[in-house]
């Protein structure tokens, strides 16, 4: 099963960052923020705006930084994704 978003939506994979202070101590899950480094996974058409259609921004295989609490998760076949509208990336990492 696979994932389509609709209109200026995007599917994005969150990256497993692991986290490590400068004393060497390597953060748990639970003690570091939600990640914000995701790689997209699947892209809308892009919004219609007064009749024309704006394309997207981002293409699969982008690295993104999100919005801290951007987007909804969904489960599927066992992997987690976030869906975001492409506003809610900020940045493209290159």
């Amino acid at each position: 099963m696979t994932l389509k978003p609709l209109s200026d939506r995007v599917v994005l994979k969150m990256t497993e960052v692991e986290e490590t202070t400068k004393s060497g101590i390597i953060l748990s899950g639970t003690s570091k923020e939600k990640p914000q480094v995701a790689v997209v996974v699947a892209v809308g058409p892009g919004e219609m705006v007064e009749g024309t259609l704006v394309p997207m921004t981002v293409k699969v295989g982008d690295k993104v930084i999100t919005a801290q609490y951007a987007g909804s998760t969904v489960k599927l076949d066992g992997e987690e994704y976030l869906i975001v509208k492409q506003d809610e990336i900020l940045a493209i990492v290159e």
